[in-house]
C-alpha cells in the first residue's frame, strides 16, 4: 500500500480539478504586470482579507521576508514568539536580508499577550535597536498548530500601536485558523499591517504565497520580490492553482482538524507516546507528540513509522509532528494507529 506521508500539508499533490484549472490559465508575464491569472489571484486574496493589494510570490518564507523588508531598516528589532517560524524556519533571513534583530518572547503555545509586548519595547536611545515590528503566527506550528483569539490578536496589535510598531501576521494557516475560531480571515486581520498566506500548505496547491497589506507597502514588496529573484514569469498556472484552492478547499478544512482530534484519541492508549498538546487543546490539523527515551529517538522512531507505512516528521529530540491534509486516505487514523503501535513495538 502507498504510504500515507503525515510530514506536512505542503506534500499534498494538485487534484484533477486544479490540473484543469492550471491548463486552462491565461498566461503572460507577470513580471511585466501583464499575467491575468495572477493580477486576478492578487485581487482576490486581497479583497478575502480586506486589504488594499495583494503579491503573489514562491513561497511564505518570502513573504513574511518581504514584509520584514518593507516595515523595518537594518539595526531594527522585531518582538516575536520565540518558536516563530521566522526564527526557526527562515535561515536566519530577518539578518541575513534585512540587518534584523528579533526579540523572542514567551507564551503558551506559541502566542503572547500585550503585557509582553509592552515589556519588550525598547528605550528609544542610541544604545538600543529600535522596536519596529511585532510578527504574529496564526496557526502557530510549533505551537501544535494554535489558534490565535481575535481579542487577543486585538490587545496585542493595540499595544504595538501604543508604541509606534508595525504589525504583521503570518497566516501561512490562516484560514485553518478561521475554521476553528469561526472568524473571517478579514476580521481576524483587520489590525494588521501586513499579512502573509499560504497556497501550498492547508489549501492544497502546488506553489506559492501572497504578501497583503496597503498598497504603498506591496508596490515596495513587489520591488524587493525583484531583488531577491522572486518574479516568476508565466506563473500563471500557478495562480489558477491557488485561485481553485481558495474557491474550492477553504471550506473542507475542518475535515482535517477533526481527523487531527481522532488521531490524537486513538494514541491515547500507545504506551510510551504522549500527545502534546494534549487532546482538549488540539485546535486545527496538527497532532505533535512526545516520546518516552525507551522508544528511542524521534529519527529512529520515525524510521520505524516509515517502514509500517507512515511517514511523520521529527520536531526534536523526542517530540515528533503528525499534519492531516487533503490527499490522506479514508482509512488513514486506522492505518496511522496500526503503524504508531509498530513503531512504538506494541
Amino acid at each position: 500500500m502507498p504510504v500515507i506521508d503525515l510530514r506536512s500539508d505542503t506534500v499534498t499533490q494538485p487534484t484533477p480539478a486544479m490540473r484543469a484549472a492550471m491548463m486552462a490559465a491565461p498566461l503572460g508575464d507577470d513580471v511585466l504586470g501583464d499575467d491575468s491569472a495572477v493580477t486576478t489571484l492578487e485581487r482576490t486574496i486581497a479583497a478575502m482579507l480586506g486589504k488594499e493589494a495583494g503579491l503573489f510570490v514562491p513561497s511564505g518564507t518570502m513573504a513574511n521576508q518581504l514584509a520584514i523588508r518593507c516595515h523595518c531598516e537594518s539595526g531594527d528589532e522585531i518582538i516575536a514568539h520565540g518558536e516563530s517560524h521566522i526564527i526557526h524556519y527562515e535561515t536566519g533571513a530577518p539578518a541575513a536580508l534585512s540587518g534584523c534583530m528579533i526579540r523572542p518572547l514567551d507564551g503558551a503555545r506559541g502566542l503572547f499577550d500585550a503585557d509582553a509586548v509592552h515589556a519588550a519595547i525598547r528605550n528609544r536611545d542610541i544604545h538600543s535597536p529600535r522596536s519596529r515590528l511585532v510578527v504574529v503566527e496564526n496557526t502557530h506550528n510549533r505551537g501544535g498548530g494554535s489558534v490565535w483569539p481575535i481579542s487577543q490578536f486585538r490587545a496585542v496589535s493595540a499595544a504595538a500601536r501604543e508604541h509606534g510598531l508595525a504589525v504583521h501576521v503570518d497566516g501561512a494557516r490562516l484560514f485553518n485558523a478561521c475554521a476553528a475560531a469561526g472568524y473571517s480571515a478579514a476580521e481576524f486581520v483587520r489590525d494588521a499591517d501586513s499579512v502573509s498566506v499560504c497556497f501550498s500548505k492547508a489549501l492544497g496547491a502546488p506553489v506559492g504565497s501572497a504578501l497583503v497589506g496597503p498598497r504603498d507597502l506591496i508596490d515596495r514588496a513587489r520591488r524587493f520580490r525583484k531583488m531577491l529573484g522572486g518574479g516568476m514569469r508565466q506563473s500563471g498556472f500557478l495562480a489558477a492553482a491557488a485561485i481553485h484552492a481558495l474557491d474550492h478547499h477553504v471550506q473542507r478544512l475542518a475535515v482535517d482538524h477533526t481527523r487531527a482530534k481522532e488521531l490524537a484519541n486513538r494514541m491515547d492508549g500507545i504506551w510510551g507516546v504522549t500527545v502534546n498538546p494534549p487532546l482538549r487543546e488540539i485546535e486545527s490539523n496538527m497532532v505533535f507528540f512526545d516520546l518516552a527515551p525507551s522508544l528511542g529517538d524521534a529519527r529512529e522512531f520515525c524510521a520505524r513509522l516509515l517502514a509500517a507505512g507512515v511517514a511523520m516528521i521529527p520536531m526534536g529530540a523526542r517530540r515528533v509532528r503528525a499534519v492531516m491534509h487533503l490527499d490522506v486516505p479514508e482509512d488513514v487514523i486506522e492505518r496511522t494507529v496500526e503503524a504508531l503501535r509498530h513503531a512504538a513495538r506494541q
